[in-house]
């Protein structure tokens, strides 16, 4: 008796990781000491994932590729619980990268390589990172696209133009990482600005805006939105995150959590209007929607560790609504939207005799009360039901650690 309650498809998440980002022996003067890490959650973060209504997901870049490949495999056997995966290969980086768990590209062949090296090991998807040439991104996406797989990419070394006029698929975390407005800004390299000059700089009514839109669409080129990885941000005025969230994070992820989120007194206030930004954000995906352009949902479970798997999906739809977007266009992006991109809206992303039977039951009604997408109770995977709370149980405390 699903009388109160609501279903929706389930959720297709874009932009959702199997890892989450450490930085080693940090305090609340946000001192830490080097590297960066990015430890594997492949127990907690598929639990969580499907706790929250994700009943498919892509990777989004991997840093443990043989783990998720045969974590993909294991949920597809009925081993483990959590959505299916498409899987996506290591991180198409360049030189200097940020992360020391990322390969670091040569040249335009070395790209060529590895792509035929992870397609012929099972992944289905590659994303292009921010230090990356345009050759070896072009590279990149000639191999990719002889054996039918998409290439996604966070860039900065590449600006959005340029990667659509090389053939990329799709772009990621919306906006805010073009950087052809930047200044300074070197052929193949990175600006300081990593795009927020571009972002801050670009009206979404304007001529640069209009011509960047109308590239993406006539190029066939979707955008993945990331609102809650931006934010998490330290965004002031922004609701606080829910105990179930804090809940889930070892005691170790939530104190850094909480250290990252309080901006030390020491230091002086940002010179970055990060509401504005994530205002301009919205404006621009809203206007890239309405020229055509296929919008993407996913969370980002990285930043400053307040977006975690599940919960973050859930919290993308809400910001969806709140960037113009009505309950059940949010609602579509996040499911349809992703669906079609991956070949899949025959079998997903709809409710309909014959299809899939990934489902997501929800009390009350989303299409009225956004809100009401965070009261999952069950959710169906390929017709088999799973108690939202006790999978949410089962990781308590150990998002983070595994």
């Amino acid at each position: 008796d699903l009388r109160g309650y609501t279903v929706m498809p389930g959720i297709i998440g874009m932009h959702n990781h199997l890892f989450y980002v450490a930085r080693p022996n940090e305090d609340s003067q946000w001192n830490s000491e080097p590297p960066v890490l990015v430890p594997q959650m492949t127990f907690s973060a598929p639990r969580l994932y499907l706790a929250g209504g994700v009943t498919t997901m892509r990777t989004t870049g991997s840093v443990e590729t043989y783990s998720d490949l045969n974590l993909k495999r294991a949920i597809e056997e009925g081993t483990l619980p959590g959505p299916h995966i498409d899987v996506t290969g290591p991180y198409l980086e360049g030189a200097n990268s940020y992360f020391i768990q990322m390969h670091q590209l040569s040249s335009p062949d070395e790209a060529r390589q590895m792509v035929d090296y992870w397609a012929d090991r099972g992944v289905t998807s590659f994303k292009a990172y921010m230090n990356i040439t345009r050759a070896e991104l072009k590279a990149a996406i000639e191999a990719a696209h002889q054996r039918g797989i998409k290439v996604t990419g966070h860039l900065c070394s590449v600006t959005y133009k340029e990667a659509a006029e090389l053939g990329i698929d799709d772009l990621e975390h919306g906006f805010f990482v073009n950087t052809q407005l930047d200044p300074n800004k070197k052929p193949d390299a990175c600006s300081e600005s990593e795009g927020t000059y571009t972002l801050e700089h670009m009206d979404p009514s304007g001529p640069e805006a209009r011509d960047l839109i109308d590239t993406l669409v006539k190029h066939h080129v979707a955008v993945t939105s990331t609102l809650p990885v931006f934010e998490s941000g330290g965004i002031p005025g922004r609701p606080p995150l829910r105990q179930q969230v804090l809940d889930a994070m070892t005691p170790e992820a939530r104190e850094a959590y909480l250290y990252n989120r309080e901006r030390p007194s020491s230091m002086k206030p940002p010179t970055t209007d990060w509401a504005m930004l994530l205002k301009r954000d919205m404006e621009l995906e809203h206007a890239f929607t309405a020229a055509g352009g296929l919008l993407l949902a996913g969370p980002d479970p990285t930043g400053n560790g307040g977006v975690v798997p599940g919960f973050g999906d859930q919290r993308e739809i809400e910001l969806l609504v709140e960037a113009g977007f009505s309950p059940v266009e949010a609602i579509r992006i996040a499911t349809l939207n992703g669906a079609t991109y991956l070949g899949k809206q025959e079998q997903i992303g709809t409710i309909a005799a014959g299809k899939n039977a990934d489902l997501v039951v929800i009390k009350g009604d989303p299409a009225s009360h956004i809100s009401d997408i965070e009261n999952v109770e069950i959710v169906f995977k390929d017709g088999v039901g799973y108690d939202s709370q006790k999978l949410i149980d089962s990781v308590k405390g150990r998002y983070g650690q595994y």
